[in-house]
């Protein structure tokens, strides 16, 4: 392989992190569509702009319809969607960038592989809301397409979402405001987003 990496010769994350007066961090909330995983992102995004934070959203459908545009949704095609997103997000937060990823990662194995890439950097949040409640909801029309039978392996219905065993922090967006749930995901980042100066 004619490959020769050069980031011994970038500038350093610290070096990044000091620029920015903050430290990076993947904030990686996952769950069914529709159980407010991107609507927390961006509230909790806003606030953190307010503060003079600097951050950046991958969100699941975006993705899909640009840098991961030829992917599908078997259990192939999840892996591989989800490793490009762990790369991306690998990269933003070797800048001291604040990285919110909003995607369903609806397996265990999926998440492996994230925390496999991410290490000490993800900070893995469970948006929990039930098939039932995602259903009424239906913000995108996906369940009602899904109940027709338009979609294939549509997550909760035809393909499995697998609940987590030990999500840093889990927000039920049943019974707590976007607000609320925003809030409480803030405050459990502060002390990793803070630089700690000498």
């Amino acid at each position: 392989m004619n490959i020769h990496p050069e980031f011994h010769r970038f500038l350093h994350r610290h070096d990044k992190e000091n620029l920015l007066d903050q430290r990076g961090l993947v904030i990686w909330l996952y769950g069914l569509s529709g159980s407010g995983k991107s609507t927390i992102a961006n509230a909790a995004e806003r606030v953190l702009h307010q503060q003079g934070r600097f951050t950046t959203i991958l969100d699941g459908d975006n993705l899909r319809t640009g840098l991961n545009a030829n992917l599908g949704f078997t259990d192939e095609d999840r892996l591989e969607n989800i490793r490009r997103i762990s790369e991306v997000a690998k990269v933003f937060v070797s800048q001291g960038v604040i990285t919110f990823v909003s995607a369903i990662t609806p397996r265990g194995e999926l998440r492996d592989l994230a925390r496999g890439l991410l290490g000490g950097d993800l900070f893995e949040v469970y948006v929990k809301a039930s098939f039932e409640a995602c259903e009424q909801r239906d913000v995108k029309g996906l369940y009602a397409k899904a109940a027709r039978g338009e979609i294939a392996h549509f997550t909760g219905k035809d393909g499995s979402f697998e609940a987590p065993q030990n999500p840093d922090l889990v927000l039920d967006t049943e019974n707590s405001s976007i607000e609320e749930n925003a809030i409480e995901l803030l405050e459990s980042i502060r002390t990793r987003i803070t630089l700690n100066h000498p």
